[in-house]
């Protein structure tokens, strides 16, 4: 009954057989002889902590550096002459710092080459900011800001298109739109103090859309080349930033008391 219990399977036979086999053959070489201690780099030499570098031991060779906290990943990253991740991703905080300069001072000669960098990085905290601010005032009204700014840009990159011999793309009218919303950002920022409802309110909104109207027509024309046509530039132009002021002006989470 217990007669096969003991008897080897023919697995362990197989085992046994291999063993013998590779002690009287030649050992299998897995693993080159210049293992502990160096192998070739990436360069062509050896060196005796592992592939040449420039950052450690063990490291691959190169320019990379391995030092710095989390704000290396917003920077060059060791290579020469590669971008930082922001300018990769298109945003340049020097040009929108430009671009909403030449906003808040219209008066002064406007680059016709200042629209060649478009960018939406700026219109976008811009419009954020101005929603964000009468969100805190007590009016959320993200909805129709984007709204808006859709369908104005939209509108703007029609006429304009139909009005200028030069052709601009609807990323750039977009990008204008939005930097000269800069002053009715601050008028937003002023209704989370005082209400807007009032004498005082209407005059900043009068005088923020005319700020907003005359710094985007003004960018248009310089852009566009068609100096003579201005007043037709600034018309839609100030009504779509009039609706941007009816936003901050009129509270539209106001309701009126049962």
């Amino acid at each position: 009954m217990y007669a096969n219990q003991y008897e080897p399977s023919p697995y362990h036979q197989q085992s046994q057989a291999y063993g013998t086999g590779a002690q009287s053959s030649t050992p299998l070489q897995f693993y080159s002889s210049e293992f502990p201690g160096s192998r070739p780099s990436l360069d062509g030499h050896v060196t005796a902590g592992g592939v040449g570098g420039s950052y450690g031991v063990g490291s691959v060779g190169g320019s990379i550096q391995s030092q710095g906290g989390w704000l290396s990943a917003f920077g060059t990253g060791g290579f020469e002459g590669e971008p930082p991740l922001l300018e990769e991703l298109g945003i340049n905080f020097s040009h929108i710092r430009v671009k909403a300069l030449t906003v808040l001072n219209p008066l002064r000669r406007i680059d016709e080459h200042i629209m060649d960098d478009a960018d939406l990085a700026g219109p976008v905290i811009f419009y954020f900011s101005f929603a964000m601010f009468l969100l805190f005032s007590g009016s959320p009204q993200f909805g129709s800001i984007y709204g808006v700014a859709l369908l104005g840009s939209a509108s703007l990159y029609t006429l304009l298109n139909l009005m200028s011999e030069t052709r601009i793309d609807a990323y750039r009218v977009a990008s204008v739109l939005g930097y000269c919303l800069l002053p009715m950002v601050g008028i937003g920022a002023i209704s989370i103090v005082f209400a807007l409802d009032g004498m005082i309110g209407y005059f900043l909104s009068i005088i923020s859309v005319l700020w907003c109207t005359y710094a985007a027509s003004g960018i248009f024309v310089a852009v566009l080349r068609m100096s003579e046509q201005r007043l037709l530039v600034a018309y839609p132009v100030g009504l779509l930033y009039g609706c941007f002021a009816l936003l901050t002006v009129f509270r539209g989470g106001k309701g009126v008391t049962p």
